[in-house]
């Protein structure tokens, strides 16, 4: 009788190749949940459970070369990401399903806390949804009369480098969620975030229209790939 499965008579066929080493990995992962490894190595653990057969080391490291981050990787365009030899719509939902999750933990995160009370907790959280975007994405920020964070919602999505804003929504969004206060924040794939004229009188509609019903404007952040203009700072607003 066989007491695994195996055929009686048969030599049990080998584990491939990268079978040994992924268990390492997941062991290594258990220890510190992933404190401790390289960032190709936690994408190449990910790719696992959208591949679970080959080695997929190639894979994570040549994704993180391509979109220049662990971060870029995750916030490239789906059409981009499914160029890579190696990425397929199942590892396409796999990536776009952990940054998903990632951007909905910071936004649960962000509603516990005064989100201007540290301004680079408020740099953070806008970070992590903009700074890798190819495209340019217009968000405004709701906040309560305590600066809590009622919601982040995007009501601009564009091109490399225009998305369409309309003042008149975003004080109508506002007052649907009972806001008394307002971040916009928009980013720049090009990595400058210098404000263009545009932003800055995008920025001045917002702010006039918004004062006109009782709310405040308290900042326009543009986000770049390495830094970010606060146009309040700047003496913009």
């Amino acid at each position: 009788m066989s007491d695994g499965g195996e055929t009686a008579g048969k030599p049990a066929k080998a584990k491939p190749h990268y079978f040994e080493h992924r268990e390492r990995l997941r062991e290594r992962f258990l220890r510190d949940e992933g404190a401790a490894m390289p960032d190709y190595e936690l994408l190449e653990l990910l790719l696992c459970l959208a591949k679970p057969r080959g080695d997929v080391k190639p894979l994570a490291k040549e994704l993180i070369a391509r979109f220049k981050s662990f971060a870029g990787v995750f916030a490239a365009e789906p059409a981009e990401l499914l160029k890579v030899d190696g990425v397929g719509p199942t590892s396409l939902h796999t990536l776009k399903l952990a940054r998903a999750i990632a951007l909905r933990l910071t936004v649960a995160e962000a509603k516990k806390r005064d989100v201007i009370s540290s301004h680079q907790a408020l740099l953070d959280h806008c970070r992590a949804r903009l700074a890798h975007s190819a495209t340019e994405e217009f968000r405004v920020l709701f906040l309560d009369a305590k600066n809590g964070l009622i919601a982040d919602e995007q009501l601009g999505r564009g091109t490399v480098n225009h998305a369409p804003v309309y003042p008149r929504e975003v004080v109508k969004r506002a007052l649907e969620l009972g806001a008394v206060a307002l971040i916009l924040v928009h980013n720049h794939p090009s990595g400058d975030p210098s404000p263009s004229a545009d932003d800055i009188a995008m920025t001045r509609e917002v702010r006039a229209a918004a004062e006109a019903l009782g709310l405040t404007l308290h900042d326009h952040l543009i986000i770049g790939r390495h830094g970010h203009a606060s146009l309040r700072a700047m003496g913009k607003l």
